[in-house]
C-alpha cells in the first residue's frame, strides 16, 4: 500500500496544547491567588480585605453579566435582581436551617440559575432593546417581592450577626475575603471555558448575526438559556456574601443602581465578549471606586463610572483590550 493511500493521523500537539492552555491558566490563578492572600496577610490590616472583598465582588459581577451580555450580544439591565436574589436566598437559607454562608451560596447559585432560565425562556424570544427593558422590569417586580417578604426583614431589612472569626483564618474577613476569591477564580475560569469551546462560538455567532446562525442550524434558542442561566448563577453568587460582608442589609442597598452600572461598564471599558476583559474593568473601576470612598465620598461611584464611560467610548470603544490589539 503506498504512502499516499494511508489515511492522515489527525494532529497529536492539538489537544495537548489547548489542555496546556488550561492547565496553566488554573496554575496561574491558584499562584496569584495564593500571593495576594498571603501579601494582604502580611499586611496586617483587615480593611485591605473589605476593599478586596469589594474589587473581587465586581470582578464576578462583570463576568458573570459578559457571559449573555459580551458573548450573546444580549444586554441585561437586571444585574441588581440576581445579585439581590443572590443575598435573600442565603439570608432565609440561614433563618430557616441555621446553615451559614458557603450553603447559602449554593442555593444561591441555584436559585439564580432557575431564576435566568425561567427569565430566558419569557424574554429571550425578545430581540434588542425589548429583551434589555424585560430584565430591568424582573428587578423591579423582584424588589417589590422582598420589600413585601417579612421573613427576610421586608422594608426594615434583615441583620446577621457573623462570628468574630472562622479557624483557621485570623479574621471574618480574612475568610469573606478568601471565599470571594475563590469565588473570582471559578467564575473566571468558566467565563475562559465558554468563550473557548462552541458554547462561547455560538453565542459570538449569534451577537454577530442571529438569524445567520439560526440559517446554518446553530441552535440559538438552547445556547441563550444556557448563557442566561450560568449569568444568573454567577450574578446570584456574587451576592450571596453580600450580607455577611455588610452585617446588615435592607432591599435598598441590595437592588442599588450601583450594581446594575457597574455590572455593564466594567466588561465594555476592560473589553466585552473576552473572558479576561471584565477582569480588567472591574478591577480599574472598583479600585477606583474604593479610593473615592476612603478619600472623598461614595457619592462620587456613579460619578466614576459615568466619566469613564464617556472617555473609553470617545477614545477606545472597544475598551482597553480592543485598543491594545488595535495599536
Amino acid at each position: 500500500m503506498s504512502d499516499a493511500s494511508l489515511p492522515l493521523a489527525p494532529a497529536p500537539a492539538a489537544l495537548p496544547r489547548a489542555s496546556r492552555g488550561h492547565l496553566a491558566f488554573w496554575l496561574g490563578a491558584l499562584v496569584l491567588a495564593g500571593l495576594l492572600f498571603f501579601g494582604l496577610r502580611a499586611l496586617g490590616n483587615d480593611y485591605a480585605y473589605f476593599a478586596g472583598y469589594f474589587i473581587l465582588q465586581y470582578v464576578v459581577l462583570a463576568t458573570a453579566w459578559n457571559i449573555l451580555g459580551g458573548y450573546a450580544g444580549y444586554v441585561n439591565f437586571g444585574a441588581a435582581g440576581f445579585m439581590a436574589a443572590g443575598a435573600y436566598t442565603a439570608i432565609a437559607l440561614r433563618q430557616s436551617t441555621g446553615l451559614d454562608l458557603l450553603p447559602g451560596i449554593l442555593a444561591a447559585a441555584v436559585v439564580g440559575a432557575l431564576l435566568g432560565l425561567g427569565t430566558g425562556y419569557l424574554t429571550l424570544r425578545l430581540r434588542g432593546v425589548y429583551f434589555s427593558i424585560a430584565t430591568l422590569c424582573l428587578a423591579v417586580v423582584l424588589q417589590t417581592l422582598v420589600v413585601n417578604w417579612d421573613y427576610v426583614g421586608g422594608s426594615r431589612g434583615a441583620y446577621v450577626v457573623r462570628p468574630r472569626e472562622v479557624a483557621p483564618f485570623v479574621s471574618y474577613g480574612e475568610y469573606l475575603f478568601l471565599v470571594m476569591l475563590g469565588l473570582a477564580i471559578i467564575a473566571v475560569g468558566i467565563a475562559r471555558t465558554v468563550e473557548l469551546t462552541r458554547l462561547g462560538r455560538g453565542l459570538q455567532a449569534i451577537r454577530d448575526n442571529e438569524r445567520a446562525a439560526e440559517a446554518v442550524g446553530v441552535p440559538t434558542m438552547r445556547l441563550k438559556l444556557v448563557a442566561t442561566a450560568l449569568c444568573g448563577a454567577l450574578m446570584a453568587v456574587a451576592g450571596a456574601p453580600l450580607p455577611y460582608y455588610s452585617g446588615y442589609l435592607n432591599p435598598e442597598a441590595a437592588f442599588s443602581l450601583a450594581y446594575a452600572v457597574n455590572a455593564i461598564a466594567m466588561p465594555l471599558i476592560g473589553g466585552a465578549g473576552t473572558w479576561a476583559g471584565p477582569v480588567i474593568g472591574a478591577v480599574l473601576l472598583a479600585s477606583l471606586q474604593q479610593a473615592a470612598t476612603v478619600t472623598i465620598s461614595s457619592a462620587l461611584n456613579l460619578w466614576i463610572v459615568g466619566w469613564m464611560l464617556v472617555i473609553f467610548v470617545a477614545v477606545a470603544p472597544r475598551g482597553i483590550l480592543g485598543w491594545f490589539r488595535r495599536r
